[in-house]
């Protein structure tokens, strides 16, 4: 039976699922780095991305199809997305909030606000009709056009690691850190912790909604639920970069920019098992729930891993 199950698996149809795997995980490499901002950066569980992709997608949608160029459209998704964050930002600070259920709230909201957006759940786009700067089309085009695209798209995700990198490296960007690692010395040092934390949240969620404007071209279509799930996928993205490539240059001068970059192909990974997983003919309705399951996996690692090495140090004392 077993022998059977594995003769049936087709090593081609998984060599030609993996190139559209890797270009969504590119595309939602930049999402993940939004959640890796707030996550890591700010200590703020924010659950803003579910709603603030779908917005994102809606905005670049519609524009497109009222004659904005694709490119143009994607700027106001990323305003769109900082809008969503700022809404956020300013029920937590502002109203006292806790950030958990402001996060909520907002992505509550967002669900009606899409809606009025596109006029209905989903509206699509088609390559054919506008020049849409990511389509799956591209991926199963020519190997020239597939190169091409792949190579654009690995250009824009290093070109805002580096960004990201240079702003960081500020004095904004610096009392943003600060706000996140300790907010007692922050405000000690004259930073408003609240006005860091709104512009952090619309930061993160202004590159959700940059993400949600390339997935809606990527797909033809923004519909009212494509960022449910977001944030498992951006957490696992930034848990299995962590995990997994994060440690390897510890104590270099390049550290927080090679972290973002292992952010980046923690969404690659991420979507290279699922399509393994698929490929193994694993029942997809339990794709939700297999996302959890990894996410809590390389959560528990760093902890695991940590409470090994202390029962480790403590035998070796004894002895």
């Amino acid at each position: 039976m077993l022998l059977q199950y594995f003769a049936s698996l087709d090593p081609m149809a998984l060599m030609r699922a993996l190139p559209g795997n890797v270009a969504q995980g590119l595309v939602w490499a930049i999402m993940a780095l939004g959640v890796f901002i707030t996550f890591r950066l700010l200590d703020f569980a924010d659950l803003t991305v579910d709603g603030s992709l779908a917005t994102g997608g809606a905005v670049a949608v519609m524009l497109i199809r009222g004659g904005v160029h694709p490119a143009a459209a994607l700027i106001f998704a990323f305003i769109a997305g900082m809008l969503a964050g700022m809404v956020t930002g300013l029920l937590h600070t502002a109203l006292g909030i806790p950030g958990i259920l402001s996060s909520i709230l907002t992505q509550i909201a967002l669900y009606s606000i899409n809606l009025g957006i596109m006029g209905k759940s989903n509206q699509a786009i088609n390559v054919d009709q506008y020049p849409l700067v990511a389509s799956l089309r591209y991926v199963t085009g020519n190997p020239q056009t597939r190169m091409v695209f792949f190579a654009g798209l690995i250009l824009s995700v290093l070109l805002l690691i580096v960004l990201l990198y240079w702003f960081f490296g500020t004095e904004l960007g610096a009392a943003i850190r600060t706000t996140g690692c300790n907010p007692n010395m922050a405000r000690a040092q004259g930073i408003n912790t609240n006005s860091m934390t709104v512009l952090t949240l619309m930061l993160s969620n202004g590159l959700v909604g940059l993400c949600g404007g390339v997935y809606a071209q990527y797909q033809g279509a923004a519909d009212v639920n494509m960022g449910r799930g977001a944030i498992v996928i951006g957490l696992a993205a930034v848990i299995i970069g962590e995990v997994l490539l994060g440690k390897l240059v510890s104590g270099k001068k390049f550290t927080f920019a090679y972290t973002m970059m292992s952010v980046a192909v923690g969404a690659i990974l991420y979507y290279a098992v699922i399509t393994v997983v698929l490929w193994l003919k694993m029942p997809s309705d339990y794709m939700k729930l297999f996302s959890a399951v990894v996410v809590a996996v390389f959560l528990a690692v760093p902890h695991l891993k940590g409470k090994y090495m202390r029962k480790k140090r403590k035998g070796v004392a004894k002895a």
